[in-house]
């Protein structure tokens, strides 16, 4: 009997030594392992992927061709040593979802953001200070959230101004400057911030019990926040997101700071 998960192990380290995440795939990769394992399959079908993919009968059908399309990618790469592999064509499952239309904040959309940020109330008083340098460091930066949320202390140069993003797309590092008003609000946090644990962090943006940030935690913080300021509706479940920034500094390019929203 083959060891799928094995095999499994060994496509995604492959992949990933090319530069590929694959983190949603490895996850799903893993159980269709378990899938085929259990049905004691000699080789890929067809139809054992479509079974599988659509496992869960509540799902989304866009959840189905996702769940389609990681054993895809595993059946091209695994039809190499087993010729009997049969590799599920593009389309079996047609579900495309709609692209999310970005969204542009206006300046004084954000200035709203981060007043509302700032009062956020916590026992230690941390909170506030913590949201509100994080969102205004989104707003400038051009980082994705999970970019900034895995920003390194040591990573932050506040006297060169400059932010070192390792493991960004691809698993490059990149270099990203600061303007001077973006520096003395993060110098300002990292002090209260080193005050609060008696102690430099790993992470720079921190929790308070003095951990990395959740990034679920950070989108409820951000829907609450947006829903306070009338970015969205008290009941909506769709409106401008935390990537929408980053479309915002693709849209309206500056040469210093953000302009008149400076941080």
């Amino acid at each position: 009997m083959i060891r799928w998960r094995k095999k499994v192990e060994e496509y995604v380290e492959l992949r990933r030594s090319l530069g590929f995440k694959l983190q949603d795939a490895n996850n799903g990769l893993i159980q269709f392992a378990a899938y085929l394992q259990q049905s004691r399959a000699t080789h890929i079908t067809i139809a054992l992927a479509m079974k599988w993919a659509q496992q869960d009968k509540n799902a989304r059908p866009t959840e189905w061709a996702r769940r389609l399309s990681f054993v895809r990618g595993f059946a091209r790469h695994w039809s190499a040593h087993d010729s009997r592999t049969e590799v599920p064509p593009p389309g079996l499952l047609p579900y495309r979802p709609g692209r999310a239309r970005p969204y542009l904040y206006s300046n004084e959309e954000i200035r709203n953001l981060l007043q509302a940020a700032r009062r956020l109330q916590s026992a230690h008083g941390l909170r506030g200070p913590t949201y509100y340098s994080l969102l205004g460091l989104l707003a400038v930066a051009g980082l994705r959230i999970s970019e900034a949320r895995n920003l390194q202390t040591e990573d932050v140069d506040l006297k060169k101004g400059v932010l070192t993003i390792r493991g960004a797309k691809f698993g490059k590092s990149r270099l990203v400057p600061i303007h001077p008003s973006t520096r003395k609000v993060l110098s300002d946090y990292a002090s209260r911030r080193d005050r609060f644990l008696g102690r430099r962090p790993t992470t720079f943006f921190i929790s308070g019990r003095g951990t990395r940030l959740d990034g679920a935690e950070i989108r409820r913080t951000f829907y609450a926040l947006s829903r306070q300021i009338g970015l969205r509706g008290p009941s909506d479940s769709h409106g401008p997101r935390l990537h929408d920034f980053r479309h915002r500094l693709a849209w309206k390019p500056w040469s210093s700071g953000i302009g008149p929203v400076k941080m």
